[in-house]
């Protein structure tokens, strides 16, 4: 397998209701519009990536999850964010085609999937065991090229508000990745905004909702009017990474907005 093409899907908020939406997007419609665009444009990939957030604080949320996403013919690689419940995502989502450990391999590159979940709290933190893992992940990749996964951002998005909310032990996170030479690119979610930076020779790759945006560089909470979005990464066998943010059509998707509801 020369190169490796990963979808990305995150922070799709999902409810036990079919109904439900979050800052006036029905956040359903507008997750089953994100995988229909990514189906006619960026398909097939080896896997699916769902980054974090998967519900809105409702775990009756994980239930849209298999039949969407179940039968794709592709593992699909979950982590939690602050809005799910890990326990019962791993309850829902066990057994294939979810995946739902440590890491996955997929030809050269290894996916390390991490939990940077952190009780009661929207910010998030890696715990010990879980850097741990992460160094093991790393040092028995052989090999294999790394790209390391999780929901907080653990690097500033000049945007004060959402910058409190971020990976709290950061410097800890990048310490573990800096005694690696095999670590690509990082990937999150939560941010419900594109970035795409490097740190030491790593792409740092944050991507927009599959529901409501957050305004890029604001102080204060606001919210970005732009569509749904997905990211499709190509993992080169040299260890490149080409990507690119894909954002839905919102006249083609048919996208409805509902009532708002707390983030």
């Amino acid at each position: 397998m020369s190169s490796v093409r990963l979808i990305q899907f995150t922070d799709p908020h999902l409810y036990g209701g079919a109904d439900g939406a979050l800052r006036g997007v029905a956040t359903l419609p507008a997750l089953r519009s994100a995988l229909a665009a990514a189906q006619t444009q960026d398909w097939p990939p080896q896997a699916v990536l769902l980054s974090g957030d998967l519900v809105q604080d409702d775990p009756a949320g994980y239930q849209h999850f298999r039949p969407l996403f179940g039968n794709l013919g592709v593992p699909v690689l979950c982590l939690p964010g602050n809005h799910d419940e890990p326990q019962a995502m791993r309850q829902v989502l066990s057994g294939a085609p979810f995946v739902l450990d440590d890491h996955f391999d997929l030809g050269r590159w290894r996916i390390v999937l991490l939990d940077s979940t952190l009780a009661g709290s929207a910010s998030g933190t890696l715990s010990a065991a879980s850097l741990q893992a992460l160094s093991r992940s790393l040092a028995a990749a052989g090999n294999r090229h790394c790209l390391v996964c999780l929901h907080h951002h653990p690097v500033p998005m000049d945007s004060r508000w959402l910058d409190r909310v971020g990976l709290t032990n950061a410097s800890q996170f990048f310490a573990t990745l800096d005694r690696f030479s095999n670590v690509r690119g990082v990937v999150f979610g939560h941010v419900h905004q594109a970035h795409d930076a490097l740190r030491r020779g790593v792409r740092l790759l944050g991507t927009p909702s599959t529901c409501a945006q957050f305004l890029p560089h604001s102080d204060d909470f606001a919210i970005d009017p732009r569509p749904p979005a997905w990211r499709p990464l190509e993992l080169r066998a040299d260890g490149s990474i080409v990507t690119e943010v894909m954002w839905v059509d919102p006249h083609q998707a048919g996208i409805s907005r509902g009532a708002s509801s707390a983030a």
